[in-house]
């Protein structure tokens, strides 16, 4: 069964060596599907073109928190255009950072936030959040846009965070960080998730899984993910690939 990457930034520099060998390569290597999202608009149009190039990678079209500084409403008309295309399948990466001080200010990322999920509402599209130190206000922003859903790419929530946006019909994103030593909270999110909600990414080039942390990550690391994923919903990685696979082709329509 091949494997789905859901979140994964192929157009990010530390590829530009080798991106082309590296994501011809996948499909021999298991990898079966790449979703690769965006984070600003030079970068969206960068996914959307490597969606085009090879025939197992899709796109998402967004502006991230840490990059929305500038943002005008003249992007949305851009990131509405990249939408036409057929395998930009979703809006992301959007969301909320609190982590770092230098970030654009809350408010503003908050205004950027919202706009994208009204772009959501409005093309009935799901969306890829990212969601660092900002778990309320990520929860009660979404909740004014009930229509909409998606994945909160990389969880980091608490169980009854989880438990809410389960129950809103959203997805849960599990990557590298599942496997380090102080993922105290992952085992109870993942106990409560069920296997139809889960998706697995690696949010490559970043957070490489154990044993390969500290290297830049790719998709062939992913089945460390997916067999500790496997470990605590006490199925077979074989059974957790197939069902993470179904998921994210359910969630991104493809």
């Amino acid at each position: 069964m091949p494997i789905f990457d859901t979140h994964a930034h192929y157009d990010a520099d530390r590829f530009d060596s080798d991106r082309d060998a590296l994501l011809s390569a996948m499909p021999g290597v298991g990898v079966g599907l790449v979703l690769d999202p965006g984070c600003d608009l030079p970068s969206s149009r960068a996914a959307a073109e490597l969606a085009e190039r090879y025939p197992h990678v899709y796109a998402a079209v967004g502006v991230h928190p840490e990059d929305c500084d500038g943002f005008q409403d003249s992007d949305l008309t851009e990131l509405r255009q990249l939408l036409e295309r057929p395998k930009v399948v979703a809006i992301g990466e959007i969301g909320l950072d609190y982590y770092w001080e230098d970030n654009p200010p809350r408010a503003f990322q908050q205004t950027v936030f919202r706009k994208q999920l009204a772009l959501a509402a409005e093309l009935d599209l799901p969306v890829i959040v990212h969601d660092r130190e900002a778990h309320g206000d990520c929860l009660a922003i979404i909740k004014e846009f009930p229509t909409v859903t998606g994945v909160f790419h990389c969880f980091s929530g608490s169980p009854e965070m989880a438990a809410e946006l389960l129950k809103r019909g959203w997805y849960l994103g599990f990557d590298g960080p599942i496997t380090y030593k102080n993922a105290k909270r992952a085992p109870e999110v993942a106990a409560i998730t069920p296997l139809d909600r889960m998706v697995v990414e690696t949010d490559a080039p970043y957070m490489a899984p154990v044993p390969m942390r500290g290297k830049r990550n790719d998709s062939r690391y992913l089945p460390y993910v997916i067999e500790k994923l496997a470990e605590w919903k006490g199925v077979t990685a074989e059974e957790m690939t197939r069902v993470t696979w179904e998921n994210g082709r359910r969630l991104f329509r493809i």
